[in-house]
């Protein structure tokens, strides 16, 4: 690789993450507003209003919010079920933000899990999601098929217990491509996604569907392919009963020989990330002042 290809692509890789990390910063500044009677209407506008006041014109798809049971996509039939409603928060319920902003051209698409108090089973939800961060991005560099990374992060979530509800989006998606977006100064959106990024998906559709790959990343016949080099934007989404948490964000895919660049994710300093490592580091420090007292008793 050239070093003006390798400038340029990292130029791109920037403006991704810096996409992302204002699309999470969003997230978290709209999640410390919450409490109880707000509706998911008023935290979707909430998103839209701080992303719009930072710049962002243009959107892959509008933000959405859910509450409570609908966290897990609990009895969601149509797809009319998934735009925010007048559900109000109470103290103790979860909560999920999603977002997807264009800005300076770059697309992001993030998910962001919450609850309005304590709430074991989702913290939970949310340390076993770890696990499937760590098995996407292993499967991907082994080069299995979309479709079999698939069946194996099913495969995990039922060893925990747990019900795939990312299988519940139009068609049943784990994730899907994110591209570069041309800035217009005016850029509609279609049934709340945007046109442009609609157009954008559509033609890699059709181009896939002539050479055999698609941009959807999902459990049928036409994701039974190697990961596509290119971004994808991935969401595993876990569900017990009622609550629901999930993360989504970007893997970077490339057709590099080096396994540890052939993928990647493109930021780990993200808020579930952080999460993580606080918790991991919380139970060593546990296990350090468990094994000191054990040497002094």
């Amino acid at each position: 690789m050239t070093s003006a290809v390798t400038r340029e692509r990292t130029a791109e890789l920037r403006g991704f993450r810096e996409v992302q990390r204002l699309a999470y910063e969003c997230a978290e500044a709209v999640a410390a507003q919450l409490g109880p009677g707000v509706t998911e209407r008023e935290a979707a506008r909430m998103q839209r209003e701080w992303l719009r006041e930072r710049g962002v014109r243009d959107w892959f798809h509008l933000p959405f919010a859910w509450f409570g049971d609908r966290t897990a996509f609990a009895g969601f039939r149509i797809p009319l079920q998934f735009f925010p409603t007048g559900r109000r928060l109470e103290a103790g319920m979860p909560f999920i933000l999603d977002m997807a902003p264009v800005f300076k051209g770059f697309t992001a698409d993030v998910g962001y899990s919450g609850c309005l108090g304590p709430h074991p089973l989702h913290d939970r939800l949310l340390a076993d999601l770890r696990a499937h961060r760590e098995l996407i991005l292993r499967e991907v560099r082994e080069r299995r098929s979309l479709r079999e990374i698939y069946e194996d992060v099913d495969r995990l979530m039922v060893r925990q217990g747990y019900a795939n509800r990312h299988r519940e989006y139009p068609f049943g998606v784990i994730a899907h491509k994110v591209d570069r977006v041309g800035e217009r100064r005016w850029s509609p959106t279609l049934f709340g996604f945007g046109t442009q990024s609609l157009k954008g998906l559509a033609s890699d559709a059709l181009h896939g569907h002539r050479d055999g790959w698609s941009p959807l990343w999902s459990p049928y016949r036409f994701s039974d392919h190697p990961p596509r080099p290119g971004l994808w934007a991935v969401e595993p989404h876990l569900g017990f009963r009622g609550t629901g948490a999930k993360f989504e964000e970007i893997l970077v895919v490339t057709d590099s020989k080096d396994p540890e660049q052939s993928a990647f994710w493109l930021d780990d300093d993200l808020p579930h990330v952080r999460r993580w490592a606080e918790e991991e580091a919380a139970s060593a420090r546990h296990r350090a002042g468990g094994e000191a007292s054990r040497r002094d008793s």
